[in-house]
């Protein structure tokens, strides 16, 4: 019988901005790869939160998208919350990031409530940090890896002091342009403001979501087997040489 991952997609037609639905596309791949299926439930404002879920998904908006969604994700807080402590996995990008903190207040003074998900807060800033990234990241003890995306948010996101960021900043600005950390890591749930998408040039970090999910499905993750990898690697080296030439974090 075919192992079904089940993928709760949080507002997709609100928050999907920079081709972030393509982080979905990468997990089917890789799960119909091996053998798995996906199965992607769409869950809008109003609507309740997917079932049973293995993995659980929100992409990156603007402003005003963002304030669209917020009050309905806030009220999610703890179901998103019991969730993962039921041992579903979740991935967040910028907006969807920013909001599964306590809150982002926009430039206009705006208070966004948010999940309470993620221990941080984010705040507007004046100038936008925009461009490619690249992170040093250990999910795992001891193998460490370079992440790589794109960045373009106006938020400052501070961790409180003992959350654990997805990475070190190596070039780019990360949460805020001066801490030297990007993203939020709490156990199998990872929040980052990595745009792209993020999955296609960083398939390991896609394979290690996806085996969080199937631990989830199967009682314990998987060892997956390896794929033929070789565009992902040179979207990967291409997108870091970017990263390399543009050089210092931001002042």
């Amino acid at each position: 019988m075919t192992v079904r991952v089940r993928v709760c997609h949080l507002y997709p037609d609100q928050l999907n901005i920079y081709a972030d639905r393509g982080n979905i596309a990468v997990f089917r791949s890789r799960a119909e790869r091996r053998g798995y299926a996906l199965d992607v439930i769409g869950v809008g404002a109003g609507e309740s939160l997917a079932p049973d879920s293995d993995l659980i998904y929100l992409g990156g908006g603007q402003d005003r998208e963002q304030a669209l969604i917020a009050p309905d994700l806030a009220r999610r807080g703890d179901e998103i919350s019991a969730a993962l402590a039921d041992g579903a996995a979740l991935l967040a990008v910028c907006g969807g990031y920013q909001l599964l903190g306590r809150g982002y207040r926009d430039r206009a003074g705006v208070e966004m409530p948010g999940a309470g998900v993620l221990p941080l807060d984010t705040i507007a800033g004046d100038r936008r940090m925009i461009g490619d990234v690249s992170i040093e990241c250990e999910l795992e003890p001891g193998d460490t890896h370079s992440v790589v995306g794109f960045e373009n948010h106006g938020g400052r996101t501070h961790l409180d002091p003992d959350a654990v960021p997805l990475g070190r900043v190596v070039h780019g600005f990360g949460n805020d342009g001066g801490s030297g950390f990007e993203g939020c890591r709490l156990g199998r749930a990872i929040g980052t403001y990595l745009h792209g998408p993020l999955l296609p040039r960083n398939p390991w970090l896609a394979d290690w979501l996806l085996s969080q999910a199937l631990g989830r499905r199967l009682g314990e993750a998987p060892d997956l087997e390896p794929l033929d990898d070789e565009l992902e690697h040179e979207a990967h080296a291409v997108a870091l040489g970017r990263a390399r030439v543009r050089g210092g974090k931001f002042r």
